[in-house]
């Protein structure tokens, strides 16, 4: 027990100054937003556009060392997934079998009998100490192989830094839920399971809320973008969209990473249209839209009203099964642990593990439902910004760190967002259908007549766009 609080008093001190420090970023070279979107000769509106011919054309586009780079870095993913999984578990089954769990929650006892501050006290060191034992992982998972890659724009201070920030923020936040979770544990003990989805459900909606406002500018600087050739545009589809939005605002990202992202987020008040300036730096206006009517996709279709009722389902069939499991763990080994019952935080190690099997698997099921709401999103954003070559555009860029042409069990399995393949053609195909109103004055097309469509390529039957 001592060595254990060597070892915290040691993480919090690391901590603290990785937080303190001044960190330097990587500057970024160019802030230019290209002026037009090239289109390849294939994709170009004739009266014998195919499809298929304009998907391969844009793909085409992608220099093969740059296909096999994203490949690799994508297809590497799935190991880190299983690594995941069973590192997380190993540190579980240590902090039980080795009584640390025990032993952190009679240091709480000790400082306080106040249960809820218990609970608080034990969440810290829990959380120190698995940030602890996880840093290997978390260093080349997060670090390492994203500057490998040339995703990561940070020294390692300022990855460090945001890993101190959200370790401050787990400890806040995670100390408000274990206390009202284990509160209903230990006043509803035959039924603290339908209460913990419920209050589950309440706390993941108050943490979507208050996210674009109170959480997001911790580690990135919101700001309104007043650059009218890009918000004049977004506004216009925003409006004919029936979306509240009156301000567009971006986001430092690039600080961090080169990845591109844009979000339409928050309820209410909080609601915001945001980019990220890498997509502002190098997308192009058509891009951009295309982005965007995505983005506003999501909020049209109610994508997260929905969401939250899927989860909702999903956290009453976690709880239960929690339940059930509990009941039978605590029963075989709780006195080797020597956890008192499921009102005592010491089982959180536990609780942990079966969230951790569970999310993995599970994981194919998660990925098909993230993947339907984003091909609804895809051609609702087609429709709105009618910028095809645009989120063609978009789809080479995300492919600089997604595989662009997977296999369908692949793609089933492991995507949570559709390939780039199936993003490009789908947006092809809706250009194809689309000739005629395209024509004018976009495109110059006079004669749409006799448009040629080959079969689709052989890919999964969902496809969707995201630019995260």
């Amino acid at each position: 027990m001592t060595r254990l609080r060597v070892s915290l008093a040691c993480v919090a001190f690391f901590v603290l100054l990785a937080c303190c420090a001044s960190f330097a970023q990587q500057a970024t070279a160019d802030t230019r937003m290209p002026d037009n979107i090239p289109i390849p000769a294939a994709a170009q509106p004739s009266p014998n556009f195919n499809a298929e011919a304009a998907t391969e054309a844009y793909l085409a586009e992608m220099p093969a060392t740059a296909r096999a780079r994203s490949d690799a870095y994508f297809e590497g993913g799935y190991w880190l997934i299983l690594w995941d999984f069973l590192y997380g578990a190993v540190i579980c089954l240590i902090l039980l079998n080795l009584r640390w769990s025990a032993a952190m929650r009679n240091v709480a006892e000790r400082i306080t009998r106040f249960k809820p501050l218990q609970t608080a006290i034990y969440w810290t060191q829990y959380l120190v100490l698995t940030t602890i034992l996880g840093f290997p992982l978390a260093v080349y998972e997060g670090f390492i192989r994203e500057k490998k890659y040339g995703l990561a724009t940070q020294t390692f201070g300022g990855w460090m830094g945001d890993q101190g920030k959200e370790l401050l923020v787990g400890l806040v936040l995670g100390s408000i839920a274990l206390m009202i979770l284990f509160g209903l544990v230990r006043k509803l003990s035959r039924t603290w399971w339908i209460w913990g989805a419920v209050v589950s459900v309440v706390l993941t909606v108050f943490l979507m809320l208050i996210g674009p406002v109170f959480l997001q500018p911790i580690f990135n600087t919101p700001t309104k973008l007043n650059d009218p050739k890009v918000t004049t545009p977004i506004l216009a589809m925003a409006r004919a969209n029936g979306i509240p939005a009156r301000d567009v605002w971006q986001i430092d990202a690039s600080k961090q990473s080169t990845r591109m992202s844009a979000n339409v987020s928050g309820f209410g008040k909080t609601m915001r249209i945001t980019l990220n300036d890498n997509l502002l730096r190098r997308a192009t206006p058509e891009e951009i839209q295309a982005v965007m009517g995505h983005e506003m996709g999501h909020y049209v279709l109610n994508h997260v009203y929905k969401g939250i009722m899927f989860f909702a389902l999903v956290y009453i069939i976690f709880f239960a099964l929690l339940y059930k499991t509990l009941e039978w763990s605590l029963n075989r080994w709780g006195e080797k642990w020597q956890i008192r019952g499921v009102g005592d935080p010491a089982v959180l190690p536990l609780v942990i593990l079966v969230i951790s099997i569970f999310g993995f698997v599970m994981t194919p099921v998660f990925n098909t439902w993230v993947r339907t709401a984003e091909a609804e999103a895809d051609m609702y954003g087609l429709n709105a910004s009618r910028q095809p070559d645009g989120f063609a555009r978009a789809a080479i860029h995300l492919g600089e760190y997604r595989k662009m042409s997977p296999g369908p069990v692949e793609e089933w399995v492991f995507y949570d967002h559709p390939s780039g393949r199936n993003r490009i053609y789908r947006a092809m195909r809706w250009k194809g259908e689309n000739l005629e109103s395209l024509s004018e004055p976009k495109y110059g097309v006079k004669d749409a007549q006799n448009v040629t469509q080959a079969a689709p390529p052989a890919v999964p039957a969902q496809a969707a766009a995201t630019t995260k």
